[in-house]
């Protein structure tokens, strides 16, 4: 028995994987956000606790830690979020900084809900954008 992992194909750097998902999404700015939540779509906010108690959060926009995001976000699992209603669905995933979003939005997208996208920049592109953020509980 070998005790060598093995892998498949070719390495590739986490650089060359992000530019791999981001080719298939058609990533949106802070207002085009805004606007598919206002249209009736779904902002997934995925960053963990610590980045929203520091920064705050977006109004309306679902908390979905990223560990979670497959289970309550997939139509026709029973752990869905009631919000997560058919896979026509417009989400856009937001993290704190538009990286992590775009793995995630690709998941989503292989569990095919399509209209998953991800927000560039993330949360602090939004916040840079002066649109609404909700201060941290604690402030």
């Amino acid at each position: 028995m070998s005790t060598t992992p093995r892998t498949r194909g070719t390495r590739r750097s986490v650089d060359e994987l992000l530019d791999e998902a981001r080719a298939d999404l058609d990533r949106l700015g802070p207002t085009e956000a805004a606007a598919v939540r206002a249209a009736g779509g779904l902002l997934v906010d995925i960053r963990y606790a610590a980045l929203r108690d520091r920064d705050g959060t977006i109004p309306g926009a679902l908390i979905v830690e990223r560990n979670e995001l497959e289970w309550r976000l997939d139509p026709q699992c029973d752990h869905r979020l009631p919000e997560a209603v058919h896979h026509d669905l417009p989400v856009v995933v937001v993290c704190n900084e538009g990286y992590a979003s775009s793995f995630a939005a690709v998941s989503l997208r292989q569990l095919g809900l399509d209209r998953a996208t991800d927000l560039i920049g993330g949360f602090q592109a939004w916040r840079a954008a002066g649109l609404p953020v909700e201060p941290p509980a604690s402030s």
